[in-house]
């Protein structure tokens, strides 16, 4: 292939790319890297088939183009040839080289080897189940894999799995004056095995309804009021909203996220503690 045919493949594959056709895109930009690795121009190129196949959830080819990305990349500079290649090596459980991408970007981990447990804060996440959106809350583990603390509203979605999710924010909640980014989920990495409950819980006061949530969070379990689910439009999900959690006394609605059996021996705790004013009933498996 002579420069001149490269330099062609090179126009169509961008003509490809802006109308998000991944597929043609990343083949156009291989075929001439299969020539020209090692131009001044080729980094560009291979992060961008990467990054082609990564839109199109293609994560072995956006694994194995992203390596040749990030090896052309500068090191601990923020290069997203990095970000990109850490995600993919975290979908293929390639720890070793997940762990190298981060630190090329520029990211202090923890030490250690193998699967990245950290603690990186909390965090949103958009899940997307069958074109059913839900923004979530997570406790993230490494740049880009969170556990999910709230019990999903969203049939098969449950308390405790662990989600990959992008880099970009897509969104911002704000929760007394601080801000947290809302993130795109990539895939789900781990299913729960926790299963999904609901039931009526007549709480006195607020401070009935937050013992029961804290009762359940000390055990490793979710509660999660129907009250504390509030519906946007797509505009708003994406912008940066302000976040209000809200508990109130009364006959409520609330989800479980823990085994049945475990949440029926919370549920009468914490109604023993407090015989007046607190009782529940239904207990129900949902998913």
């Amino acid at each position: 292939m002579d420069k001149s045919e490269a330099k062609q493949l090179i126009v169509q594959a961008y003509d490809a790319w802006d109308a998000e056709d991944w597929l043609t895109a990343a083949g156009l930009f291989e075929r001439v890297l299969a020539h020209y690795p090692d131009t001044s121009r080729s980094p560009v190129w291979w992060y961008d088939a990467a990054l082609a196949h990564k839109f199109l959830r293609n994560w072995g080819k956006a694994y194995e183009l992203g390596r040749e990305a990030a090896a052309r990349a500068p090191r601990g500079e923020g290069d997203p040839a990095y970000w990109n290649l850490g995600i993919a090596a975290t979908i293929q459980r390639d720890w070793a080289t997940a762990r190298d991408a981060w630190e090329g970007f520029g990211i202090q981990l923890p030490p250690g080897e193998g699967e990245i447990d950290g603690r990186f804060g909390p965090a949103c996440v958009r899940l997307d189940t069958d074109g059913k959106r839900e923004v979530v809350w997570i406790d993230r583990l490494c740049p880009t894999r969170g556990r999910v603390m709230n019990v999903p509203v969203t049939g098969g979605r449950r308390f405790g799995e662990v989600v990959v999710h992008d880099g970009e924010p897509k969104g911002h909640r704000v929760v007394e004056g601080r801000e947290y980014p809302v993130f795109e989920e990539l895939l789900l990495f781990q299913p729960s095995e926790l299963t999904t409950l609901t039931a009526t819980v007549n709480a006195g006061e607020a401070a009935d309804l937050d013992a029961l949530i804290e009762l359940f969070d000390r055990h490793g379990y979710g509660a999660e009021p129907a009250s504390g689910f509030e519906v946007l439009c797509a505009c708003c999900s994406e912008g940066t909203h302000e976040q209000e959690r809200k508990t109130h006394g009364g006959a409520q609605r609330v989800s479980f996220g823990a085994p049945e059996e475990e949440a029926r021996r919370l549920l009468g705790q914490w109604a023993a503690q407090t015989p007046i004013g607190r009782s529940w009933s239904g207990l129900t498996v949902v998913g």
